[in-house]
């Protein structure tokens, strides 16, 4: 099994660098099927969803935990 190593100079330290164009999916939020529970918000590693489910697509990276985590499928990966 192949695996990928990976350094964490200074914890929360993505916010310091926008993602860039090497993004492959983005979350998309469907405002009709929210129910505004905030497990996006708890869920996402970047802190890129604020509590009104605003996505910050600056520093997003495309992970999906998002997606994965609503309950209602109110978020959807969409390719770029």
């Amino acid at each position: 099994m192949d695996s990928i190593g990976a350094v964490v100079r200074e914890p929360g330290s993505s916010r310091k660098n926008k993602t860039g164009s090497w993004r492959t999916f983005k979350p998309v939020h469907d405002k009709e099927k929210c129910i505004e529970c905030g497990i996006c918000y708890y869920f996402c590693p970047e802190g890129c969803i604020n509590l009104d489910v605003e996505i910050d697509y600056d520093y997003c990276k495309g992970c999906g935990i998002c997606a994965e985590e609503c309950p209602v499928k109110a978020i959807s990966m969409e390719r770029e």
